[in-house]
């Protein structure tokens, strides 16, 4: 587990490293996801005074923004699409079922740190709906039983 220190130190090489990029908020956000899993809350006072704003907008786009994380994730990733296309091909009741199989709602984790659940707007994968991200890796025609096959092989 890091601690502050070890969290401000990693912050400030990501800024260095932003440096003269105008428009740095988003790539810094997604440089610090990527170094920790998620964006920690001690390092938005940090981000906030390197770009010159409050703390609060430095929340306010990382909360806007569906992919960044406040905590971190499980180890497995389940995403699935919340596009229009895959709504029409079942993916509310797709969601439903998920939400029921996990125990969870959308951005949480299983108790054991072994699932997130995370809802996404559009893989593009749209012919083959309703559709999932699971790690990484697309997947299209999703079904319950599917779906009860996918959350198996993560257990």
């Amino acid at each position: 587990m890091l601690d502050s220190v070890d969290i401000a130190t990693r912050v400030e090489e990501i800024l260095a490293a932003h440096a003269g990029t105008e428009g740095a908020l988003l790539p810094i956000l997604h440089s610090i996801q990527e170094s920790f899993g998620y964006v920690p809350e001690e390092a938005l006072p940090q981000i906030a005074q390197n770009q010159n704003i409050s703390k609060a907008e430095a929340y306010g786009v990382m909360t806007f923004y569906h992919d960044f994380r406040s905590k971190p994730a499980g180890t497995h990733v389940l995403k699935l699409c919340r596009a229009e296309s895959c709504q029409t091909m079942g993916a509310e009741g797709l969601a439903t079922h998920a939400k029921e199989k996990l125990g969870l709602d959308w951005h949480e984790t299983t108790p054991d740190g072994k699932i997130t659940l995370e809802p996404i707007f559009c893989l593009g994968l749209c012919a083959c709906g309703p559709a999932a991200l699971v790690d990484g890796k697309v997947v299209g025609r999703v079904t319950p039983e599917k779906l009860d096959q996918i959350v198996k092989g993560m257990r």
